[in-house]
């Protein structure tokens, strides 16, 4: 049984480490926990896990976000991945810091690479997790907050909450999306 684990990003220097990155930062976490290192392919470089008999394919889109639905589509089809097994990690301005939320589907709530993949599969059915990045920010400086890095204050919150963020993932591809819901949903990182 196959998974897709997505991390959404941008590709390039200026945006490693940034709050728009951390599902890129989430599935890196991931890849070095299980020991698999990413190789770079078409539209994504790629890391695969063996997790008790299921494999994870992990991708980071190379598109750019605005683009990620072409590499999300591109990976299901060439794995033949099913929609449900689909997890996308997004970055999330709703939510503060401490939380996470696990959704079988929902809204891209304005968030450019959901609202590219849900453009690109025609549908909004398929699993995200949420990593909130908090929205501590002035007035018109939400583009500048986003793309920036963690503060030194956040950065081992945001450390603690990659490692829960792990075991969520783990969690979704051995024990499906609603029994995992009931617990991640209920996570609060703090220090």
């Amino acid at each position: 049984m196959k998974f897709l684990i997505v991390g959404l990003g941008n590709i390039g220097a200026e945006y490693a480490h940034t709050r728009h990155n951390i599902g890129f930062d989430v599935v890196e976490a991931l890849a070095a926990k299980h020991s698999a290192t990413f190789k770079v392919d078409r539209l994504a470089a790629v890391a695969e896990i063996k997790l008790k008999g299921k494999t994870l394919v992990c991708i980071e889109p190379s598109t750019y976000m605005n683009l990620s639905g072409k590499a999300v589509k591109y990976w299901m089809d060439k794995e033949k991945i099913a929609i449900e097994h689909v997890l996308v990690i997004v970055d999330e301005l709703a939510l503060p810091l401490s939380k996470i939320r696990l959704r079988p589907g929902g809204s891209d709530a304005g968030h450019n690479g959901l609202k590219s993949i849900h453009e690109v599969l025609q549908t909004t059915a398929y699993p995200r997790l949420r990593f909130g990045i908090g929205n501590d920010y002035p007035k018109g400086k939400q583009v500048d907050f986003v793309l920036g890095k963690w503060s030194d204050a956040e950065l081992p919150v945001v450390k603690k909450k990659i490692e829960a963020t792990i075991e969520v993932i783990e969690s979704f591809v051995l024990t499906g999306i609603e029994r995992t819901m009931n617990h991640a949903n209920k996570i609060e990182v703090t220090l």
